[in-house]
């Protein structure tokens, strides 16, 4: 691998091995999303338990002090949005040119494995791997599913997958799932687990984030798990710990309620 490729990854990628990737780049797609109105004052308190920011270069420019940041994952793939006719239907909108300029760790686009656009987008993931090894820049590619949420199962994952990496993808976000091993025993770069939409309690993502990670993956790139909770500093910090502190997940519900318990009595 050359060195600069390698030097982005290390960047994103603890000595751990491990990465928890903070994304903020919904508006690309869904405009103002809760509690993303405002990017920059959410991103400010969360960024110190952060080891990368998922972003548009449009946010990363009007939102995130060049002082006070961690690596940056570029999302470069767009055109679509929540009320157009398919958000499958993705092209590039970010060159490999800007992405340097930004000074990104990372470029991150989705592929639409089974969807009507699924050779174009494929071919957009191929097209910017060939920029991105050029230059020493990794692709992180994303399995999404658009709005067909039922297609989160194992046999669906793995195929996408392992098709992004066949692909020259350096990482891979991905959904968890029942029988996630999977999932990553047929990937062969690293896979981070995508959240999705907020689930109904804190319990349910430390329970799916601590399963992924002991089934093979790196790490997590969750965004409105954290963010759109009522208490999203503590809920970072127990994700962090999973992460990065081998804790399980009773341990991380325990961290939330401490860190939730401190909060409400500084704000009382």
């Amino acid at each position: 691998m050359d060195w600069g490729m390698a030097n982005r990854l290390a960047q994103l990628m603890q000595p751990d091995g491990h990465a928890l990737f903070l994304p903020v780049d919904h508006g690309y797609f869904q405009g103002p999303t809760r509690k993303l109105e405002e990017p920059g004052k959410t991103i400010q308190p969360l960024l110190p338990f952060a080891d990368g920011l998922f972003i548009t270069r449009g946010a990363l420019r009007s939102c995130v002090d060049p002082a006070r940041t961690k690596p940056i994952i570029l999302r470069v793939s767009g055109g679509t949005s929540m009320v157009g006719k398919d958000l499958a239907n993705e092209g590039i909108i970010t060159s490999m040119e800007e992405a340097i300029r930004l000074n990104a760790s990372a470029v991150g686009i989705s592929v639409f494995v089974g969807s009507e656009y699924e050779k174009e987008s494929l071919l957009n993931l191929a097209k910017l791997v060939d920029e991105g090894e050029r230059y020493g820049i990794p692709v992180m590619a994303i399995t999404a599913v658009g709005k067909e949420l039922e297609k989160r199962d194992a046999r669906y994952l793995a195929l996408a997958s392992r098709i992004a990496a066949e692909l020259g993808a350096r990482v891979v976000k991905t959904y968890w799932c029942e029988n996630f091993e999977k999932v990553t025993r047929g990937c062969h770069v690293p896979i981070v687990i995508a959240g999705g939409p907020q689930t109904d309690n804190e319990r349910d993502v430390f329970d799916f984030v601590y399963d992924g990670m002991q089934k093979g993956a790196i790490g997590v790139n969750l965004g409105r798990n954290i963010w759109q909770n009522d208490y999203p500093v503590a809920m970072i910090k127990a994700v962090q710990a999973i992460i990065h502190k081998k804790a399980d997940a009773e341990k991380a519900q325990e961290i939330f309620d401490n860190e939730k318990a401190k909060s409400s009595s500084k704000n009382s």
